[in-house]
This record gives structure tokens, C-alpha cells and sequence, in this order.
């Protein structure tokens, strides 16, 4: 790598000297609005370092730009490289005002900088909304069908925001056959394609598109168009913009336009200024060929690598097992009515996370904050499942929790009183055999297996958030029945702890290590 030249450096400070102020000048009460947390530069220059910019020209896509700092990256980054472009156009697009002068600035300081490396540079500002420019740019009725602007390069750190399926936002992307429910996917969806084949893309992003349902058609665009080369992901949340106070888990990925898979580069660091651990692993490491989801896994350890091949080797889906996962029934902002903190003969038990405890559920619990009880009258009839014995998940765990997958063991007997049935309540996962429950010794096997350091080690890869949805549990690999069985029958009247438990499950499953959970 050579040393960063003065030119360089000079810009990249002026960029961020930019960004600084520009942040200063903005209304708090419009962040929200706009999503859009400016890149700090020493994100911006990592970013700009996986680009190959192997073009003799590159026309690079800047699509919320804020001040530039992406661009003024890509510049510094090429201007320090022995090969480098001759020309680099750059089109940013921006609609906040308060940006715009910094981002002509920032453009102009580019044109020196790279003037200075002999490099040619010119920089286009487009202040007007990305997606309805780009929905028109890939209209086929306005350039012919293949002809749209294409770019070969593209950097994005994209506005964070949801888009209401109602709104303008959404039809213009539904027009160009794009489905999506926030403004990040959104952006990198439409710089995908604007891109020309073999086009390569660099964005930073929140991690929450690599699982679940509402960002399936996003992983199936960026997977069927794009190669990932390389995913970095933050082990902070609060590194990446830590001067905007972001509480997001972030990862950066770099992506080449075609169908060729080869290795990609797994690396983390917890931010800029400490150490990147990387792994090469094959393609169909991060995303399974064979996943009907996508979920995009990252092992970006060799321990994580371990807990992958140890769940990959286990034997059964929950349709082998005959097992299925729900969500549970009781909404209850909407069922407010038919709540009671104590429970009586008129109701039936509801259970919350708060009634969690080492391993089983433990009910009621007199004088919290949440209801024991749900009114047994015929409108709740339907949100209510036979009094049997399930295994429960957390759908929403705090940041400090050990664990992402929360398990417990719902068991009638433990009850003070019998009863016909039970609510479980939304925040609640819960699994079942077409609706009835599971046999007691399977039940305690398969809470036994959702709370080991191997499950949480392998939850982690493919979510990087707190919430765990019946879509994340549904992509696991599990145990056969007789080997829940044999978990379960070494558990007792309460759970042991993280040890004791990884003990018990590396004894029955095949028995390659893995740390104890986080």
C-alpha cells in the first residue's frame, strides 16, 4: 500500500471539516425525516479502499451524497494509487439544502486534488430525489430498453428510513420492479441497476436486510445480480457514527455486478482505529444455495465458522421434526379490554417474557408491570392454544442480554391451577405440533439446544439485531427427535447454567468446541 499523499489527506480532511459543519447546521428534528447520517472519514476512506477502480474511466454513482465525503474518498483513494483511473465523473445526488453548498465544495477540492495527481475529475451535483430520478433514468420509455445511464462504480451510505407502502416512494420503485420497505434497500436496489455488468458497489448499510421476511425481495435483486466480494461488519453498534449517536448495527459490503461467485472476504473490527480479523470463505458459505430465504450469513470468525459446519451437519428442519413456529396471538394494545393482572376463575393464563425464568415459564408473577391474565370469554377464544407443554422463544431481547435466542419450557404441570388454555402474547414465539403442543422430554431437548452458545453463535451470523423473528428460527438446522430426547432427559427441574448447558449439548451433538455465548 503506498503512503497517502498530501493532496490526499488534505482532502479528505476537507471533506470531513465539511461534514462537521454541515452536521452542526442541521435541525435536529429533521434527522428523522431524512434517514441520513453522514459518513465519518475514516469509514468513508475504508470504503473507498475496496473499490478496484481498474477503469480507465469511472463514472461513479454518489447517491445521498450529504457533502461528499464518499466521493471525496473515492478521489483521495485513487489519487494515492500508482494505477489509477484517468478519469473519475462522479454524480451525487442530494436534496438537502443544507448540503448542497458543502457538496459543491467538496467537488471543487476534488477537481484540484485530483488535478494534482495528474488524475482528471469532474463532479455533477444532481439536487433532486434519487428514486424518482432513477426510476426515470431506468424508465425504458424514455431511453429504450437497455439504454438507461449506466454507471461502472457506485458508493452509498444511504438514508435509514421506512417507506410507507402507500407513498410515491413506493410506487416509483414498484414501477421499475423493485420491493422494498425502507430507503437504504431502496437506494442500493436502484444504484444495482444503474450499474453496468461488472459495475462494482460499495455501501454501508444497517445489517437488518441480510434476514427475515420484509427484505427477501431485496436479498434476491442484490444476490441474482450482484457477487458479494466482501462484507465488513462492526462488532460495536455504536462505532460507525458514533458522533451522530447511532445505535445501528452496520456492516459495509462490496459487490461486483455478474454472476460469477468465487471467495468472499469476512472481516470485523469494532472500528476504524482497532484491528480487522478477516476470513476467505466460499460463496455459498454467506448464502446457501439451497436457502428458498436468502439469509445471509456471516462467519466472520473461525468460531463462527465451526458453529456454521456444526449446524449445517444437523440432521433435521422443523418439518422433519413435524414442528412448527408462531408468533403468539394476544396483541395486547388491541385486547386491552380482556387483560387482568390476576388471574380467577374467568380467565385463563397470559404469558409475557417477563414470566421467563431459568429455563421454564414461571406464573403468574404477582405485582409486575405486565397482566397475568387473559378473560376467557368467546371473543379471546381464538387467541388462546390448548393448556399444553411448548417451548417459548423471546421475539425482542435487550442489547445486554448473553443470549439472542431466549428458550423456555411452557409446562401445564408447573402451574398452581389447571386450566383448558393459554395465551401466549405477540412478543412471544412459540413452538407447537399443528397447533397442540410437544411431548414434555422433546420439549426440554429442543429448549435445551435454542439456549446453547452453538445456536447463538450461528443467530448471530445471519441477524444483527434484537429481534428474533419465527422467519429466523424456521432457517435453523436442528437436532433429530432422539437426540432432543437425550438433551432433554439431561435436564432437570431447572436449567444449568451457560456451562453446564454447552456441556450437556456438546455431549450429544457432534462435539467441536464453541465459546460460550456472548
Amino acid at each position: 500500500m503506498k503512503p497517502v499523499s498530501d493532496s490526499s489527506l488534505a482532502l479528505l480532511a476537507a471533506a470531513d471539516d465539511a461534514r462537521v459543519e454541515a452536521n452542526a447546521s442541521l435541525d435536529d428534528r429533521r434527522r428523522p425525516a431524512l434517514g441520513q447520517f453522514m459518513t465519518p472519514a475514516p469509514i468513508a476512506a475504508f470504503m473507498a479502499g475496496m473499490f478496484g477502480l481498474r477503469k480507465e474511466k469511472v463514472r461513479l454513482l454518489d447517491a445521498g451524497a450529504g457533502v461528499g465525503s464518499l466521493t471525496a474518498a473515492c478521489v483521495a483513494e485513487a489519487c494515492r494509487r500508482s494505477a489509477r483511473p484517468v478519469y473519475i465523473e462522479a454524480t451525487a445526488f442530494e436534496v438537502e439544502p443544507a448540503m448542497l453548498r458543502h457538496l459543491d465544495v467538496v467537488l471543487r477540492t476534488c477537481e484540484r486534488a485530483a488535478a494534482s495527481a495528474n488524475l482528471r475529475f469532474t463532479g455533477r451535483v444532481v439536487a433532486s430525489d434519487f428514486i424518482a430520478a432513477a426510476a426515470r433514468m431506468l424508465d425504458p420509455g424514455l431511453f429504450g430498453a437497455g439504454a438507461s445511464p449506466a454507471f461502472n462504480a457506485a458508493i452509498l451510505n444511504p438514508p435509514y428510513r421506512k417507506i410507507h407502502s402507500r407513498s410515491n416512494e413506493r410506487a416509483l420503485l414498484r414501477s421499475v420492479g423493485i420491493e422494498t420497505s425502507n430507503l437504504y434497500t431502496a437506494f442500493v436496489a436502484l444504484a444495482i441497476k444503474l450499474l453496468e455488468p461488472d459495475g462494482e458497489l460499495v455501501a454501508i448499510t444497517p445489517r437488518s436486510f441480510c434476514n427475515g421476511p420484509y427484505f427477501r425481495p431485496f436479498r434476491q435483486l442484490l444476490l441474482h445480480e450482484m457477487a458479494l466480494l466482501r462484507v465488513h461488519v462492526f462488532d460495536s453498534r455504536d462505532r460507525a457514527f458514533q458522533g451522530d449517536g447511532v445505535l445501528q448495527e452496520n456492516v459495509i459490503f462490496h459487490a461486483r455486478k455478474g454472476r460469477r461467485r468465487s471467495k468472499v472476504v469476512l472481516s470485523a473490527s469494532n472500528g476504524m482505529e482497532s484491528k480487522v480479523r478477516r476470513r476467505l470463505v466460499a460463496h455459498e458459505e454467506v448464502v446457501s444455495p439451497t436457502d428458498s430465504q436468502a439469509f445471509i450469513h456471516l462467519a466472520v470468525s473461525d468460531n463462527d465458522g465451526v458453529a456454521a459446519r456444526r449446524m449445517a451437519a444437523l440432521p433435521c428442519t422443523l418439518a422433519d421434526l413435524g414442528v412448527q413456529v408462531s408468533t403468539g396471538r394476544v396483541v395486547d394494545f388491541r385486547a386491552r379490554q380482556f387483560l387482568r393482572n390476576d388471574p380467577d376463575a374467568r380467565t385463563v393464563p397470559l404469558i409475557y417474557p417477563v414470566h421467563f425464568e431459568n429455563g421454564y415459564v414461571s406464573w403468574p408473577r404477582v405485582g409486575g408491570r405486565k397482566p397475568n391474565a387473559l378473560a376467557d370469554e368467546l371473543e379471546t377464544r381464538s387467541l388462546m392454544v390448548a393448556n399444553d407443554t411448548y417451548v417459548l422463544t423471546k421475539r425482542f431481547t435487550a442489547k445486554e442480554e448473553r443470549r439472542r435466542v431466549v428458550a423456555v419450557v411452557y409446562d401445564p404441570a408447573r402451574l398452581p391451577r389447571r386450566v383448558k388454555c393459554v395465551g401466549f402474547e405477540n412478543h412471544v414465539n412459540y413452538f407447537h405440533v399443528n397447533g397442540a403442543g410437544l411431548p414434555t422430554t422433546m420439549a426440554k431437548g429442543l429448549a435445551a439446544f435454542l439456549n446453547s452458545s452453538l445456536a447463538d453463535c450461528y443467530f448471530r451470523q445471519f441477524n444483527g439485531h434484537t429481534q428474533v423473528n419465527a422467519s429466523d428460527l424456521r432457517s435453523f438446522r436442528f437436532p433429530s427427535i432422539d437426540q432432543l430426547e437425550t438433551l432433554g432427559r439431561r435436564i432437570g427441574v431447572s436449567f444449568p447454567n451457560q456451562e453446564g448447558l454447552d456441556t450437556i449439548v456438546d455431549g450429544v451433538l457432534p462435539p467441536t468446541k464453541i465459546a460460550s455465548a456472548r
